[in-house]
């Protein structure tokens, strides 16, 4: 039996991370909504309560009914959550002074307790609250405090109950994950067994039992997710799969062609279908952004249709969908904004099942995964990219030669994030090794390049705007270009990257010399939120 750690979620933006990092510990995990606690499941080993945008005096804050697994399994409270189990169980939590945000350091630190096994004094954690615990219930007592906090975490003298009222998924915690492995590991008693080798044993042998004989149509987009799962479905199925790429004209220079080959090389069985003519005649003049992307949508579905009805007997749809997608968050009126998405566009008559071997995966274990498969490394570190293509960074209407444009400018950019190698240390390093990129240490640093250290990059033509330029003795009157990378580990917010400048003056000027059309490159120094990775 799989073991499990339950996470409730309470709508906190870093709920997510909590559970990438229990994976991190070799140990599957499930995100739940605060109220959907499995009661009857044997496989859970432990629980952690999420934080969130709510006080717990709030009149529509989240609540949970604890007796379900206090005194059962072991209970792990973070912020709010933390403070939930104080409130209810009769501590007391007020409104702080003044709001207990960023870096702070543990004061005093009760080691022998097991939460704070191997942790050192003054070790730096993170807190995010504007309410605070100004009394802890009967029959518990305090283990860490900070100079403001003196709660900073708490542990029942009789039940398996701790909380904390900082946020140890967080890099900034610097021992979060040691805090996190002592609950997980040596309190919860995770046999560490939820590895990318185990996981692919496990699910090639649940694939060939789920789809046995029958056919599998899988859309592929070039992407990583919908490659390791084809990759994944091949080593199950072989032949029985047959995946198809669509080109719609406005992927990367030279990507059909390029991916297309790396899939053959992978041995897989793919269509590749060149709709690029279509795709054009659909969006001329439309410069509305949702009308673009309805279009190229609606076009799509249209493409993909008409290949899948020539395959005899296919009776599955395989879809690259991971965790992420499938998690239900919640906003603060409690609905539902995300749940798992099923088979949009597929005629009802083509009577598809759904298959998704990936669904319980984050993005770094799908590139685990990868690895694991053999995958070549340039397609498991490709970062995200737009459904619609290159469609979605042309501001205006979309023209082949405005792709055109884009794409040799992009191409340069991209190129050059890869051939640019930084070394780094300390809490850089531990970032990019955590992501699964492949790095060795020596002498403490690491040497990757640029593009590895981002989580997405992408060139933007302004093609509504025209800027005066010179070049020779000549004025040009051409487009401007934005550059846009940012840093991010789930894309729900975003910072943009700071590159290094002696690189933005090689590209830029690269770019300008290169790529007629373009006079003018500006770099986005926007972060997520206010503003979007994608511009439109």
């Amino acid at each position: 039996m799989q073991q499990k750690i339950i996470i409730l979620d309470f709508g906190s933006q870093t709920t997510q991370l909590i559970g990438r990092r229990v994976r991190e510990l070799d140990t599957f995990c499930e995100i739940l909504p605060y109220n959907k606690f499995p009661k009857d499941d044997p496989s859970v080993i432990g629980v952690i309560l999420s934080g969130s945008p709510y006080s717990v005096h709030d009149p529509e804050a989240f609540k949970v009914d604890l007796t379900q697994f206090v005194g059962r399994l072991p209970v792990l409270g973070i912020c709010y959550g933390a403070q939930f189990i104080s409130n209810t169980l009769g501590g007391k939590v007020e409104k702080a002074d003044s709001r207990e945000y960023g870096r702070a350091h543990l004061k005093t630190v009760n080691t022998e307790n097991p939460l704070f096994n191997g942790f050192d004094q003054n070790s730096q954690v993170w807190m995010s609250h504007g309410d605070t615990i100004t009394a802890i219930p009967e029959g518990f007592e305090c283990i860490a405090s900070t100079e403001d906090v003196k709660y900073a975490a708490y542990a029942s003298t009789k039940e398996p109950v701790w909380a904390v009222q900082f946020h140890p998924e967080v890099f900034h915690t610097v021992q979060g994950t040691q805090l996190l492995k002592n609950f997980v590991v040596g309190i919860c008693g995770s046999q560490q067994s939820w590895s990318a080798a185990s996981f692919v044993d496990t699910t090639v042998e649940e694939l060939k039992q789920q789809v046995g004989d029958d056919r599998v149509i899988l859309g592929l987009s070039g992407g990583v997710d919908s490659s390791v799962c084809a990759v994944l479905l091949n080593r199950a199925i072989g032949k029985n799969l047959t995946c198809i790429f669509v080109d719609h004209g406005m992927l990367r220079k030279n990507e059909f062609r390029d991916v297309m080959h790396d899939y053959e090389c992978l041995g897989l069985n793919v269509i590749g279908v060149d709709a690029s003519e279509k795709f054009f005649a659909d969006l001329a003049g439309v410069t509305d952004p949702e009308q673009k992307r309805k279009i190229i949508g609606r076009d799509f579905v249209e493409v993909f249709n008409a290949e899948a009805k020539k395959i005899t007997g296919a009776k599955w749809l395989a879809q690259g969908t991971i965790y992420p997608d499938r998690i239900e968050s919640l906003n603060i009126t409690g609905k539902v904004i995300k749940s798992h998405h099923n088979v949009g566009g597929l005629p009802k008559e083509m009577h598809l099942q759904l298959c998704e071997p990936l669904k319980w995966l984050f993005k770094d274990e799908v590139r685990r995964v990868g690895r694991q498969l053999g995958m070549p490394e340039h397609l498991i570190t490709r970062h995200p990219f737009p459904g619609p293509g290159l469609a979605v960074r042309i501001l205006g209407d979309i023209t082949p030669e405005k792709v055109r444009i884009l794409q040799d400018a992009d191409d340069i950019y991209i190129r050059g994030l890869r051939d640019y190698k930084v070394r780094l240390s300390g809490e850089e390093a531990r970032k990019v090794l955590a992501a699964g990129v492949p790095a060795a240490m020596t002498d403490g640093e690491i040497e990757v390049s640029l593009y590895d250290q981002i989580w997405q990059a992408g060139t933007v033509l302004l093609s509504t705007v025209r800027s005066v330029g010179v070049m020779g003795d000549e004025r040009t009157y051409e487009h401007p270009v934005a550059l846009r990378a940012v840093t991010s580990t789930d894309a729900m917010t975003a910072d943009w990257a700071h590159l290094p400048y002696d690189f933005m003056a090689k590209v830029s000027n690269e770019i300008i010399n290169k790529v007629k059309g373009v006079n003018r490159v500006c770099y986005d120094i926007s972060s997520k939120p206010p503003s979007t990775i994608e511009w439109e």
